[in-house]
């Protein structure tokens, strides 16, 4: 390039991120009710990291900063916060500030913050805020099923003729009157119809000859999606086949609605093994660090209830067994290790199964062997560990016997663990309950009743 091609670029603000310094000295300017520092701190910040920011501080911390900073929320910051913190902060601003942070987003977001606001007088006044094109949007996407292709898509999308060159392309996308989405990686071809028929990379649209025609540039991964269509079959489908983005249509006429991208398909992703994780622990899914006591308590108290009912079915076996164990103290010392190791395994054969369910790797056609290896699996490390805790209750307390009950005791219990780890959510799931959220309590109720049942009712048969 010639010193004349030369053209000065413009100088790109560089990013801070929040760390443990700049979050003290925002702390220390909210004391001082410093606006000028507090400013200099939250412009170079990333709107996720803003997001944080306001996830970290506490309640009376957060509603000073909202008073104190200057256009701290926009949109994308509102996009970015967790759900219930997201309605605190919408209360805590003005109308019209909230409607102007919105008005620039992309009709999937907008959606996103509106579907999920709890008080329906907030969520009209944003929708009656926007632009005529931008309510008209939202009000359609909210007619379709929560969690369904039509509210995950976007409504903007590039879509022209499948008869059209490369060059009639690009000088389309080039007028000043077409209105592009902010981001975009595909070009859809529709028919007469305006339904998608295929569609064609941005690189593969830049680098052929003005003359090629879009139908010989099309992409092989071309799918689409109905409106109604669940997000997550959506999302599965993307990770799949590697979908970068796809057309949604409408579910009669085939007609194209929207576009879905791969950002919004790994949001999906990510908040459903998110979900797992946390209903696994039998914690509500949309619990936060944001949440208040109350609704921490109110969310845990079910299934903490529900532990409570199990345990209680754990006790009644081992009162069954009050006159071994009075006669026998060294049992009540191991019987609790042969219920932990079977929770233990269990837990870890219900994640296994549970993972595979959400991703579909475990079905009809390969659960009887995956069955079958983990039982066999917990068998063998049943007898492993049989062999070690024969030992240590013949060494610990004198008593062969000992050692040969609490031995066969584990293999009993780990074999079972295993059926009971994938057997439990596959079962739950054929009955319509979510594995995730209800596998956990069962598989620890199987392992804690079985192991104090094999470990007592051999030392009733074989030690009195």
């Amino acid at each position: 390039m010639s010193e004349t091609d030369q053209v000065d670029a413009p100088e790109l603000e560089e990013e801070a991120e929040l760390d443990e310094d700049r979050l003290r000295d925002i702390r220390r300017a909210l004391r001082d009710e410093d606006r000028a520092a507090l400013d200099a701190l939250l412009e170079p910040l990333h709107e996720a990291d803003v997001a944080d920011l306001l996830e970290q501080l506490g309640d009376a911390e957060r509603g000073d900063l909202l008073r104190l900073s200057t256009g701290l929320v926009d949109g994308e910051v509102l996009s970015e916060l967790d759900e219930d913190l997201r309605e605190e902060v919408i209360e805590a601003l003005p109308a019209a500030e909230v409607a102007e942070a919105v008005r620039d987003l992309e009709t999937d977001d907008l959606v996103d913050i509106v579907e999920n606001l709890e008080d329906e007088d907030q969520a009209a006044a944003i929708v009656a805020a926007l632009d005529p094109e931008d309510r008209i949007a939202v009000e359609q996407a909210l007619s379709y099923p929560e969690e369904s292709a039509g509210r995950l898509m976007q409504r903007e999308v590039v879509a022209v003729p499948s008869h059209w060159t490369v060059g009639q392309t690009i000088d389309h996308l080039r007028k000043k009157k077409t209105a592009l989405p902010e981001q975009f990686y595909h070009v859809v071809l529709v028919d007469p119809r305006h339904r998608p028929v295929g569609y064609v990379t941005l690189g593969r649209l830049l680098s052929s000859r003005r003359d090629n025609a879009l139908s010989e540039l099309e992409e092989d991964s071309f799918r689409t999606f109905g409106a109604s269509q669940p997000e997550g079959d959506v999302a599965y489908a993307f990770n799949q086949y590697h979908l970068i983005s796809a057309p949604v249509v409408d579910d009669e006429t085939d007609r194209l609605l929207g576009m879905i991208t791969i950002d919004d398909a790994v949001r999906i992703l990510d908040e459903e093994a998110e979900e797992d994780i946390l209903r696994l622990a039998g914690v509500d899914s949309e619990e936060s660090l944001s949440n208040r006591t109350f609704d921490v308590v109110r969310r845990r108290f079910p299934w903490l209830a529900v532990n409570l009912f199990t345990a209680i079915l754990a006790s009644l076996v081992i009162a069954q067994f009050e006159a071994v164990l009075a006669q026998i103290v060294a049992l009540a010392v191991l019987m609790p290790i042969v219920a932990s190791m079977g929770g233990n395994a269990g837990t870890q054969s219900l994640t296994v199964a549970v993972r595979a369910l959400a991703t579909r790797d475990l079905t009809g056609a390969n659960v009887w062997r995956v069955i079958r290896r983990e039982v066999v699996a917990g068998a063998i490390n049943g007898a492993a560990f049989a062999v070690i805790m024969g030992i240590v209750g013949v060494v610990w307390f004198g008593t062969p016997m000992l050692g040969a009950v609490i031995g066969v005791a584990m293999v009993v219990n780990l074999a079972v663990a295993g059926l009971a780890g994938v057997g439990v959510p596959v079962v739950l799931e054929k009955a319509g309950v979510d594995p995730a959220l209800a596998s956990g309590a069962f598989v620890t109720t199987v392992t804690d009743v079985v192991g104090f049942f094999a470990f007592l009712g051999l030392a009733a048969a074989w030690m009195l």
